[in-house]
Protein backbone atom coordinates (compact mmCIF):
# COMPACT_ATOMS: atom_id res chain seq x y z
CA UNK A 1 0.00 0.00 0.00
CA UNK A 2 1.33 3.42 -0.95
CA UNK A 3 1.49 6.34 1.42
CA UNK A 4 -0.59 9.28 0.33
CA UNK A 5 0.54 12.87 0.65
CA UNK A 6 -1.35 16.11 1.11
CA UNK A 7 0.28 18.99 -0.77
CA UNK A 8 -0.22 22.70 -1.39
CA UNK A 9 0.96 24.65 -4.42
CA UNK A 10 1.30 28.42 -4.51
CA UNK A 11 0.40 29.99 -7.86
CA UNK A 12 1.75 33.12 -9.50
CA UNK A 13 -1.61 34.82 -8.96
CA UNK A 14 -1.29 34.18 -5.19
CA UNK A 15 -3.66 31.22 -4.82
CA UNK A 16 -3.05 28.09 -2.76
CA UNK A 17 -4.08 24.86 -4.48
CA UNK A 18 -4.60 21.73 -2.35
CA UNK A 19 -4.23 18.18 -3.63
CA UNK A 20 -3.31 14.59 -2.74
CA UNK A 21 -1.04 12.08 -4.44
CA UNK A 22 1.19 9.07 -3.85
CA UNK A 23 4.13 10.78 -5.57
CA UNK A 24 4.50 14.51 -4.91
CA UNK A 25 7.36 15.12 -7.35
CA UNK A 26 5.58 13.39 -10.24
CA UNK A 27 2.30 15.17 -9.54
CA UNK A 28 3.95 18.58 -9.20
CA UNK A 29 5.71 18.03 -12.54
CA UNK A 30 2.35 17.18 -14.12
CA UNK A 31 0.90 20.43 -12.77
CA UNK A 32 3.86 22.42 -14.12
CA UNK A 33 3.38 20.88 -17.57
CA UNK A 34 -0.33 21.78 -17.56
CA UNK A 35 -1.35 18.11 -17.37
CA UNK A 36 -2.61 18.19 -13.80
CA UNK A 37 -5.69 19.89 -12.42
CA UNK A 38 -7.54 22.30 -14.69
CA UNK A 39 -7.53 24.83 -11.85
CA UNK A 40 -3.76 25.25 -12.26
CA UNK A 41 -3.60 25.47 -16.05
CA UNK A 42 -2.48 28.93 -17.08
CA UNK A 43 -1.83 29.90 -13.45
CA UNK A 44 1.75 30.88 -14.23
CA UNK A 45 4.73 29.82 -12.16
CA UNK A 46 3.92 27.20 -9.54
CA UNK A 47 5.73 26.60 -6.27
CA UNK A 48 5.30 23.52 -4.11
CA UNK A 49 5.03 25.00 -0.61
CA UNK A 50 3.86 22.05 1.48
CA UNK A 51 3.72 18.27 1.40
CA UNK A 52 3.03 15.87 4.22
CA UNK A 53 2.50 12.09 4.36
CA UNK A 54 -1.11 11.49 5.36
CA UNK A 55 -1.54 7.72 5.28
CA UNK A 56 -4.06 5.76 3.28
CA UNK A 57 -6.22 7.08 0.45
CA UNK A 58 -9.35 7.40 2.56
CA UNK A 59 -7.61 9.60 5.13
CA UNK A 60 -5.94 11.62 2.36
CA UNK A 61 -9.28 12.30 0.68
CA UNK A 62 -10.79 13.47 3.97
CA UNK A 63 -7.77 15.68 4.72
CA UNK A 64 -7.88 17.20 1.23
CA UNK A 65 -11.58 17.97 1.56
CA UNK A 66 -11.10 19.55 4.99
CA UNK A 67 -8.15 21.71 3.89
CA UNK A 68 -10.04 22.86 0.80
CA UNK A 69 -12.66 24.24 3.21
CA UNK A 70 -10.00 26.29 5.03
CA UNK A 71 -9.78 30.04 4.59
CA UNK A 72 -6.64 31.51 3.06
CA UNK A 73 -5.40 32.44 6.56
CA UNK A 74 -5.95 28.89 7.83
CA UNK A 75 -4.06 27.43 4.86
CA UNK A 76 -1.15 29.81 5.46
CA UNK A 77 -1.13 28.85 9.13
CA UNK A 78 -0.96 25.18 8.10
CA UNK A 79 2.28 25.97 6.25
CA UNK A 80 3.98 27.24 9.41
CA UNK A 81 2.15 25.68 12.35
CA UNK A 82 2.36 21.92 12.79
CA UNK A 83 -0.15 21.99 15.65
CA UNK A 84 -2.93 22.82 13.18
CA UNK A 85 -1.95 19.84 11.03
CA UNK A 86 -1.80 17.51 14.03
CA UNK A 87 -5.22 18.72 15.14
CA UNK A 88 -6.62 18.20 11.63
CA UNK A 89 -5.26 14.65 11.41
CA UNK A 90 -6.55 13.78 14.88
CA UNK A 91 -10.02 15.01 13.98
CA UNK A 92 -10.04 12.89 10.81
CA UNK A 93 -9.05 9.74 12.66
CA UNK A 94 -11.64 10.12 15.41
CA UNK A 95 -14.65 7.88 14.74
CA UNK A 96 -17.90 9.76 14.36
CA UNK A 97 -21.07 8.43 15.96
Amino acid sequence: MSDWFLYLIHTQNNRLYTGITTNVERRFNQHQQGKGAKALRGAGELTLVFSYPIGDKSLALRAEYRVKQFTRVEKERLLTDNTQLISLLASLQTPKD
